[in-house]
């Protein structure tokens, strides 16, 4: 009897011991999975991805949206305004554009006036000049041609140093004349030759025909002091006959030049030897 009762003793212990091995185990196993789920629950808090994908610290973009979409109405509406402002840009460029357009053409409209009004005052100025007064500026320009030609010849036919020299001044001022008379024949409309008449080409041919000493005695009888006299005496002619100011003011001009043309050729040795040419 007594080994009975301590056999059941032993054996409600070792049920007893056995219990609360299970119910130990058990609590751990408890414990160690709420630690985990713990675990787990912060480390999704830390870095869970939402339903956009992005991560929750991302405070750049609003992910609230119950279907994952992002609530860009932020970006949207700065592209609309964007937008706008670049449509105002390129508007204020349009208008800057027709009014410098505008621009171009009144330059053009007020350069064409311009010219239609010089082209008239031009036509006027031929229009008021006397017949005198162009045949004036007309003779001005035939003596200064003829120079101009005779010197070139002289230049390629004479030997004489000094008669060379005599005819590149003849050339360059004559030159310079001639210019001046087309700058007032232009500005009066006034037509000038452009080749010399008949009188003077036959003074050229004669010259053409000699050669040495001959030429250089007749190129400056004739082309230096016949052709000077003849200038000097039109051009005191215009200056004091000359209605018009300009053509008055042109023959005033070209005086000295062809007095001292005229003094140079009288004391040159050339003219003064041999030829009875422009007597």
């Amino acid at each position: 009897m007594q080994k009975n009762k301590a056999l059941k003793g032993l054996l409600a212990v070792s049920a007893v011991a056995a219990m609360l091995s299970t119910f130990g185990v058990q609590a751990q196993t408890s414990t160690a999975t709420t630690q985990s789920a713990a675990d787990m629950q912060k480390q999704s808090d830390q870095g869970k991805p939402n339903m956009a994908g992005k991560t929750a610290r991302d405070g750049t973009v609003d992910n609230t949206n119950s279907q994952g979409m992002e609530n860009r109405s932020g970006q949207v509406g700065s592209s609309t305004a964007g937008s706008t402002t670049a449509g105002q840009s390129a508007n204020a460029h349009s208008g800057h554009g027709a009014t410098g357009t505008a621009g171009m053409s009144g330059s053009t409209g007020a350069g064409a006036a311009g010219m239609s009004g010089a082209a008239g005052a031009t036509a006027a100025g031929a229009a008021t000049m006397s017949k005198a007064d162009s045949k004036g500026v007309m003779d001005m320009a035939m003596v200064n041609m003829a120079e101009v030609e005779m010197g070139k010849l002289a230049l390629s036919k004479s030997q004489n140093a000094e008669v060379k020299t005599f005819a590149q001044q003849m050339i360059d001022d004559h030159t310079k004349g001639l210019q001046e008379v087309q700058t007032v024949a232009q500005a009066k409309g006034v037509t000038l030759p452009t080749e010399l008449d008949a009188k003077h080409k036959a003074m050229s041919a004669k010259l053409a025909k000699l050669s040495g000493d001959a030429f250089d005695r007749e190129y400056m009888k004739v082309g230096g002091v016949a052709s000077h006299k003849e200038a000097h005496a039109l051009l005191k002619k215009n200056e004091k006959a000359a209605k018009d100011a300009d053509v008055k003011g042109l023959a005033t001009k070209m005086m000295p030049t062809v007095e001292q043309h005229l003094k140079a050729a009288q004391q040159m040795p050339a003219a003064k030897s041999g030829t009875t040419s422009g007597k």
